[in-house]
């Protein structure tokens, strides 16, 4: 497959640097690998959110308010077609008579808008998320959770946890519950660079304690 964005499934790239949505904000380090999909995340990942280049004028115009953002963290890995629905019930009211959206259509002046916001989405840091799958409106997802392939996340995800299916449902914990613990209090994506690198050779490793002794030593 020759592309200019992903010429190998291999490779990927920093999302941040290709962000033009302002209701997009992304932690460094983060990154998209969308090589059999071949479009850029916003494009490809981001679906029915205000501010992208089709509506940045209607955004911009204050018809629809405030929006609902996108939110992720620092060292997210994103496989290829991942998506998030944004833009809470796009309109639709399921609890209405009607889930058509008549504020889009000349139906008089008895028209109400049917558009509720969901919150925003949001995403920690360190999450992993595997290829397609999707995350809906207004679910936050902790630090260090993992998002299994075609998932569909449907409700909050708790820290180090891996879900999987539709809807997601969690198999798993990373850790225990003390390590997971121990793992939020370090925070080991907030440090710096150089420290991280020192401590490489823990963080490949599943040495929890460790990592953490060595927190208390040189980062604490």
């Amino acid at each position: 497959m020759e592309s200019s964005i992903f010429p190998s499934w291999l490779g990927g790239y920093e999302i941040n640097r290709y962000i033009t949505n302002p209701n997009i904000k992304v932690g460094d380090y983060s990154y998209y690998s969308g090589y059999y999909h071949q479009h850029h995340f916003e494009d490809q990942c981001v679906h029915y959110l205000l501010g992208d280049k089709s509506t940045i004028e209607v955004w911009q115009s204050g018809l629809f308010g405030d929006v609902d953002q996108l939110i992720i963290g620092r060292y997210c890995s994103i496989a290829t077609g991942v998506v998030f629905m944004l833009s809470g019930n796009q309109g639709h009211r399921h609890d209405w008579i009607s889930t058509f959206p008549f504020d889009f259509q000349e139906f008089g002046d008895g028209v109400k808008t049917g558009i509720q916001r969901a919150g925003d989405t949001v995403v920690g840091n360190d999450v992993w998320f595997g290829a397609e799958c999707v995350i809906l409106p207004g679910v936050k997802i902790a630090d260090g959770a993992v998002i299994g392939t075609r998932a569909v996340v449907t409700k909050d995800v708790e820290p180090y946890s891996v879900v999987v299916g539709n809807p997601s449902r969690c198999v798993k914990k990373r850790f225990t519950e003390q390590q997971i613990a121990l793992l939020l209090e370090m925070q080991w994506w907030n440090w710096p660079k150089s420290a991280l690198k020192a401590a490489m050779p823990l963080m490949c490793s599943t040495q929890v304690d460790e990592l953490y002794q060595y927190y208390l030593d040189y980062i604490k």
